[in-house]
């Protein structure tokens, strides 16, 4: 086989956005079906340079979503600029309208988008309520 014939595989343009690196305690993304209203949220806040995206599954923890995510950006102009752009995508996609809160201050605006609930945080604000750490299990005991 000449060199021509071999492919070419860099592994960074095989990399997905979920592969991006992640805060060392954060779980990795998981698996979205394609066209979902979830995987359409985890790429909408990736396109957007959202920060330690985290998704938490809440399906048998809680009726209020399938999913709860969180991500966070740099500062209050890019928190609100991310929620609304994610609300006229999903509006775009057919999910919908979004309900919106905590846009005009920025600090934490919560999505709620039906089966997914979005929290976009300033990083100072995030480490202070951490959600995850009230949200996230790792096994069937409930330790966090």
């Amino acid at each position: 086989m000449t060199q021509a014939n071999v492919p070419h595989t860099d592994p960074a343009a095989t990399a997905t956005p979920a592969a991006a690196p992640q805060a060392a305690n954060a779980t990795p993304l998981p698996e979205s079906v394609p066209g979902s209203l979830h995987a359409l949220i985890l790429q909408s806040l990736d396109d957007d340079q959202a920060q330690e995206i985290m998704s938490i599954p809440l399906a048998g923890k809680t009726t209020i979503a399938d999913h709860m995510v969180i991500a966070s950006g740099r500062s209050t102009r890019q928190v609100a600029a991310m929620a609304q752009k994610l609300a006229e995508r999903v509006k775009h996609a057919g999910f919908g309208h979004s309900r919106i809160e905590g846009l005009p201050a920025a600090d934490w605006v919560l999505i709620d988008t039906g089966d997914v609930i979005v929290h976009l945080f300033r990083p100072e604000v995030r480490s202070f309520y951490n959600l995850e750490r009230m949200w996230a299990f790792d096994g069937p005991s409930g330790a966090a």
